[in-house]
């Protein structure tokens, strides 16, 4: 089966300003962003990747050229619409402290399946359609490249979030148990009996094992031996 990494952007000026940014344009990564985003772009370089799908946003394209500077071969770039942000309607470009005095704000916290941004998307909408495009791409570039094809999706926090819920089979209302810092990596595989979540909100660790041998569908009982290390030279 095939591996998508789901990659959030590196750190904006919206998130040092504390502004919820959603689709506004021309929100770029800062200095520590772009570190970030090179970091990953680092950790990846170790696994040829197929494709890295972006988000439209500028963030996400950044980021995930920054991911492509590190590769040794030529891996596709499509532009994903479905991956883009949530639509946050009469909520983009105001300030999360401002945000948190709404009445909407609890229920994002507790019942994210409910909400619906004033004049934008609902949550639920959201994962929909960032789950179906992860699903669709994986599937393409499975059938395009084997099953050992790897590649990336670069998006936004509150979409991978939704995509690992859907992923982990957790409902929509749990999503905000899960944490997706700035340009950090979850790893999944979806297999013909469920999907496979191998790490999630990662920033560091090694990756090569990702450009090793197919893993089974089935999950180990007693949870088996793990990843096989890097293997490094001893000449």
């Amino acid at each position: 089966m095939a591996t998508v990494i789901l990659v959030r952007h590196g750190r904006t000026t919206a998130n040092t300003a504390g502004i919820l940014a959603g689709r506004a344009a021309g929100v770029r990564l800062d200095q520590i962003g772009q570190d970030q985003a090179a970091l990953t772009g680092k950790r990846l370089a170790v696994v040829p990747l197929v494709a890295v799908v972006s988000s439209p946003l500028e963030r996400c394209q950044q980021t995930a050229q920054l991911i492509l500077d590190h590769q040794s071969g030529s891996p596709v770039m499509p532009i994903d619409d479905d991956l883009t942000e949530c639509d946050y309607g009469q909520w983009q470009g105001r300030t999360i402290s401002d945000l948190a005095t709404e009445a909407l704000w609890s229920v994002v916290q507790t019942q994210p399946s409910a909400v619906v941004f004033p004049g934008g998307e609902s949550m639920a909408a959201m994962q929909a359609r960032s789950v179906a495009a992860i699903r669709r791409h994986d599937a393409a570039f499975e059938a395009q490249h084997g099953p050992g094809a790897v590649w990336v999706a670069v998006s936004h926090g509150d979409v991978i979030k939704s995509i690992l819920a859907d992923a982990l089979g957790m409902h929509l209302d749990l999503f905000q148990r899960i944490n997706v810092g700035p340009a950090s990596v979850s790893i999944v595989q979806y297999g013909p009996k469920r999907p496979s979540v191998h790490a999630t909100n990662t920033d560091g660790g090694d990756l090569s094992w990702l450009a090793g041998s197919i893993h089974p569908t089935d999950a180990p009982v007693g949870g088996g031996a793990g990843h096989q290390p890097a293997r490094t030279s001893t000449a």
